[in-house]
């Protein structure tokens, strides 16, 4: 009996079967996302963060909000042609937004607007005056909201670099120095560009070359056989012999 319950553990194999799944090489090598690994941590204590913590934003800006002439590029496009400048900072703050949809919603927004702001205030004596009124309300309330859209990048850009509220409040500083701002996150994207180039491209000097001095070995030679020739000459003394006559 203990023989034929051993027997029939085995499974005895038929061609009919269906054959085993191939398993392709390093299948089973590939690496295995844990959800409980990937958390933030601090730099110092290495503790980990709760998902809802916020570094504090205590960093200065590196140029103030009237420093344009700082930089006569950026200053000279934002006075001239703000809708590319604002189009390019928010390319470099997110890339899978191309500069030319922001550029475009700004020009039509914010130079379109100034554009009829224009046009009512020349053509004033010949229109309504409550036409004037709807069109000057219209006007503010979509300055207010590029301002507080505008805000919200600026927002976004001081929580990538941990910086004040300077002036004063994001949307504030839109609303009120529009062209200023622009200038100033174009010049901040810039100075941390260059900070993060110089610190990746530190270059580590090759060690000096070392070559072998032959003159100085010739002498080292020279001076060891001249050393070692007065103890030969002794040794040679020292084996001679008398040789009775």
């Amino acid at each position: 009996m203990a023989e034929g319950s051993a027997a029939s553990r085995y499974v005895k194999l038929r061609k009919e079967q269906a054959p085993v799944e191939d398993i392709t090489p390093g299948e089973l090598n590939q690496p295995i996302d844990v959800p409980q690994l990937n958390v933030r941590k601090c730099h110092e204590c290495m503790q980990v963060l709760p998902e809802t913590y916020e570094p504090p934003s205590d960093e200065n800006w590196t140029t103030g909000i009237f420093a344009c002439a700082e930089d006569p590029d950026s200053c000279r496009t934002g006075l001239f042609c703000p809708c590319v400048l604002y189009g390019r900072n928010i390319e470099a703050v997110r890339e899978e937004i191309p500069w030319t949809q922001p550029c475009v919603c700004h020009a039509v927004c914010v130079e379109g607007g100034m554009a009829l702001a224009a046009v009512t205030a020349l053509f004033s004596g010949y229109i309504d005056p409550q036409t004037t009124v709807v069109i000057c309300e219209g006007l503010f309330f979509a300055w207010w909201m590029c301002g507080i859209y505008s805000g919200l990048f600026r927002q976004e850009l001081q929580k990538k670099y941990h910086l004040k509220n300077a002036p004063c409040d994001h949307c504030m500083v839109h609303c009120c120095l529009h062209w200023c701002a622009l200038c100033q996150e174009h010049r901040e994207m810039k100075n941390h560009l260059s900070d993060a180039d110089a610190s990746s491209s530190t270059t580590m000097d090759p060690p000096p070359v070392q070559a072998m001095n032959t003159e100085g070995n010739k002498d080292a030679s020279s001076s060891s056989s001249s050393s070692s020739s007065p103890s030969s000459a002794k040794s040679q003394h020292n084996d001679l012999e008398m040789v009775p006559l």
